[in-house]
């Protein structure tokens, strides 16, 4: 494989509610987004879009997408959620896309599923909304069931 070409930064940043930005203004262009997307790696250290030529660093303010919504296709310990992204990826979460929590710097945690190759969705505040409405409470504490995977919500401190 040739090695890649490694650009300089050239202004992407997605920030936190899932828009992306060029030069410090917003990508209109969903399609384009989408396109983006498909080309998006995380890496040790940090993101990048990477073609066969050449990989450009992108800043990511939390996860690189937005969980925009969420369907349920049954109950209990044998539904399955799956969610939709807003570059309109969908996943079920399960043994391959867990639901977790990552620690904000400013206190308490966000809500994300994996997508794909260390990719995450940051849940919107609806979406995470719907899904705590689903909460059940185990001897492992309180958490949702999705795919046969049992996922803990943090407990408070």
């Amino acid at each position: 494989m040739p090695k890649l070409n490694v650009c300089g930064d050239i202004g992407l940043k997605i920030m936190r509610d899932g828009t992306w930005f060029y030069e410090g203004s917003p990508i209109g262009r969903k399609p384009l987004v989408k396109l983006f997307s498909t080309v998006l790696r995380r890496e040790e250290d940090g993101f990048y879009l990477v073609t066969r030529v050449e990989k450009v660093p992108i800043e990511v303010e939390g996860e690189p997408f937005i969980a925009v919504a969420m369907t349920r296709d049954g109950e209990g310990s044998d539904q399955r959620l799956t969610f939709t992204t807003n570059v309109d990826d969908e996943v079920t979460a399960g043994p391959a896309h867990a639901i977790g929590f990552r620690a904000e710097p400013e206190g308490g945690q966000a809500p994300f599923v994996d997508v794909r190759d260390g990719l995450r969705a940051q849940l919107s505040r609806a979406v995470y909304y719907e899904l705590a409405d689903m909460t059940v409470e185990t001897e492992a504490g309180p958490g949702v069931w999705s795919d046969g995977a049992f996922f803990p919500f943090p407990m408070d401190e």
